[in-house]
């Protein structure tokens, strides 16, 4: 049985996200219609809408519906000079101006956050950080769905969120503003969200968004993701006891509780996945946004790692399906190949 341990890159539909996909499915009406069936449309919108801003503290706030965080982040930085750090996902650090310095343990320090970009969590690392107050943009993209996210008490101007990341459907993303913050739009039209982003709503992944949303909310809530973080911790010290040369990223820093993230200099992360993948074991080498291209880490690089050491990095991301005996089998595995490969280099 395969065991899918790549929940960073996206996570399997929730059973709440597919039911509201397939209610939204019977309803005819085009949300800008005046008549019962348009109605009928635009309050799914609206409910979905809801949602989201309940589950991340942004009631009160705008939420403007995307395709995906990419063109969220494009929304929230044309025209804008925001400065960021060599750590951001590749979506915003296409934007960006001045590179902000990253420390050894994948920390940003931010001297003008008026005027500059920092993630909540890293999608490679699992790193935390700690968010200015006044902070122009933010990707919670990673965080949202497995620790409290209050985007409100944040004082946080701009966000952005996917919902494929925590159980949602692919293809639907969001940028949330502080209200009162204006953003050019990029795709213009008929006016919908709020005239920031024209053209027909895309109902069924808005209320697969907001269904998976709410959810997501709840078992952060009820603890599910310290249950988590306990398997996570399972599985580094199963790692650590069976080899002591592998250094594991951010192992001093708060972290997401499902993410490990682990190198062994010398053997290529590209074919750690692959031989895990033919184990029967979906990992990563690290973003999952780069159409299939599997590189050293740029977030690695920038936190004083050398191009050997970066290169070899592999990411473990877990979910809430996860259980003990998986993460244990893949470590009897892992361990097992990586013999192999100390065998063959000697």
């Amino acid at each position: 049985m395969r065991v899918y341990l790549d929940h960073n890159a996206t996570t399997p539909v929730r059973a709440e996200a597919r039911a509201a996909m397939i209610a939204a499915m019977d309803v005819v009406g085009n949300p800008s219609s005046v008549h019962a069936e348009g109605r009928a449309a635009k309050a799914l919108v609206e409910k979905a809408r809801a949602q989201v801003a309940a589950a991340m503290g942004a009631e009160g706030a705008d939420i403007v519906f995307t395709s995906s965080a990419t063109e969220a982040a494009a929304l929230a930085m044309s025209g804008r000079e925001l400065a960021g750090a060599a750590i951001e996902h590749d979506a915003v650090r296409a934007w960006l101006g001045a590179n902000l310095p990253v420390n050894g343990d994948g920390h940003v320090q931010i001297a003008d956050p008026a005027q500059s970009t920092l993630q909540l969590a890293n999608s490679e690392t699992g790193v935390l950080q700690d968010l200015p107050a006044g902070l122009a943009l933010s990707d919670m993209t990673q965080a949202f769905g497995k620790i409290p996210v209050d985007f409100i008490g944040s004082a946080v101007r701009m966000a952005l969120i996917s919902a494929h990341k925590l159980g949602g459907p692919k293809g639907i993303g969001a940028l949330v503003l502080r209200r009162g913050q204006e953003v050019p739009a990029q795709i213009k039209g008929g006016g919908q969200e709020m005239g920031r982003r024209s053209g027909t709503e895309n109902i069924i992944g808005m209320a697969g968004f907001g269904a998976a949303a709410e959810a997501a909310a709840q078992d952060v809530a009820n603890g599910r993701w310290e249950e988590v973080a306990q398997l996570r911790d399972i599985l580094q010290q199963a790692l650590e006891a069976g080899e002591n040369k592998t250094i594991f990223v951010g192992k001093s820093a708060a972290r997401l509780p499902n993410t490990l993230c682990m190198m062994t200099p010398g053997w290529k992360g590209e074919t750690q996945v692959m031989q895990m993948d033919l184990a029967g074991f979906a990992i990563s080498a690290g973003s999952a946004c780069s159409s299939g291209k599997v590189r050293a880490s740029a977030v690695l690089r920038a936190m004083g790692f050398d191009d050997t050491q970066a290169a070899s990095a592999i990411r473990v991301s877990l979910g809430l399906e996860t259980t003990q005996d998986d993460v244990l089998r893949f470590a009897d595995s892992w361990t097992a190949k990586l013999k192999k490969h100390e065998q063959r280099a000697a």
